[in-house]
């Protein structure tokens, strides 16, 4: 199936790694012309340089900076002509535990996750709002719905944002702009490779992988892979899913319990 994405304009935060990269990757297979973001210029730089796209625009941009957020937004209108896609999907986990989690961890983790939507949203709208079909994605996670008291900030700042984005939706709704959210279970990127090294276990990676899909009751027995997220954020992104807003999609392998 054609998804109607070549020539169309999609702007992934987040995409040094991971769900992120893959999601880029994927846009680009679809022919859209993607602009991606990061904090870093260097690992910016690896991570996209084997893509040589014309259709890419790379850039470094703290999302928590909404002056910055804007800029790049201009950046991409200025060499693409518009904005008809985003993908929030900068973030990151706060491992901490009711009793450990100071004022400083709740501050900082509600700042990350909101102005991670909220700055790129402000800078886009103007030219989501021009697009004949403009969709917003926010990446979020199954601790939305299913707190890990380990994770007791991070889980109550997402449930937060799946809250925000059932807003957005109804209110984004009259200028023609949907918003859904992808929330994901366990999936195989960085952060699991270097927890693996930490637990110094002594198991294969794969081995350990196995064990902790059972041990969180992950129906299929594995984790996710990145790119199996990044096919349905591509999905809602198209044209094609003209008829879904407000809504979430889990991807989690089934996922039974705490994700941490």
């Amino acid at each position: 199936m054609d998804l109607g994405l070549a020539d169309r304009t999609i702007w992934v935060t987040g995409g040094s790694s991971g769900v992120g990269l893959a999601t880029v990757r994927a846009l680009l297979a679809e022919g859209a012309r993607v602009a991606t973001c990061g904090r870093s210029a260097d690992r910016l730089a690896k991570a996209t340089a084997a893509l040589g796209s014309d259709r890419l625009l790379t850039g470094v941009c703290d999302i928590r900076d909404a002056d910055a957020t804007h800029a790049f937004a201009r950046r991409i209108a200025d060499t693409f002509g518009g904005v008809d896609g985003l993908v929030n999907n900068a973030g990151q986990s706060r491992m901490k535990g009711l009793d450990e989690a100071t004022a400083e961890d709740w501050r900082d983790e509600l700042e990350l996750k909101f102005s991670g939507v909220l700055n790129p949203l402000d800078a886009a709208r103007p030219y989501l709002k021009a697009s004949d079909a403009a969709s917003i994605v926010n990446i979020n996670a199954v601790l939305a719905k299913q707190p890990e008291p380990r994770l007791i900030t991070t889980s109550a700042a997402r449930a937060g944002l799946l809250n925000l984005a059932k807003t957005l939706s109804a209110a984004l709704a009259p200028d023609g702009i949907r918003v859904n959210s992808v929330c994901l279970g366990l999936i195989d990127t960085g952060q699991w490779t270097r927890r693996h090294a930490a637990a110094d276990s002594g198991m294969t990676y794969e081995d350990w992988q196995a064990e902790l899909a059972a041990d969180r009751g992950i129906a299929l027995g594995r984790l996710g892979r990145a790119e199996e997220v990044a096919y349905p954020i591509v999905a809602l992104l198209s044209p094609r899913a003209s008829y879904i807003t407000g809504t979430s999609i889990d991807v989690c392998g089934g996922v039974g319990r705490g994700i941490l």
